[in-house]
């Protein structure tokens, strides 16, 4: 009985993506991720105003997370590399 070739991707195709890459400027990305993050609980609706007034940030009770102090969402849709060597 032979040995068979080891498969090491489900389609043994040429990597065309590596030329389309070639002098492509060089990305590093931030960690955005928070250093510490914190679980808080409320006992009732009087407690969740009163965190809400301290935090001098829009807060809702649907809310899943918030940055202190504040930091806008960040959203990178709008961000694309263009080659402005082609038509």
């Amino acid at each position: 009985m032979t040995q068979e070739k080891k498969q090491t991707e489900l389609f043994e195709t040429e990597k065309d993506w590596e030329s389309e890459w070639q002098d492509m400027p060089e990305f590093k990305q931030k960690d955005l991720r928070p250093w510490h993050q914190v679980n808080v609980r409320f006992r009732n609706q009087e407690d969740f105003d009163e965190f809400k007034k301290r935090m001098e940030q829009e807060v809702t009770p649907k809310q899943k997370t918030l940055w202190f102090p504040f930091a806008p969402y960040r959203r990178a849709s709008h961000l694309r590399y263009v080659d402005e060597d082609e038509s």
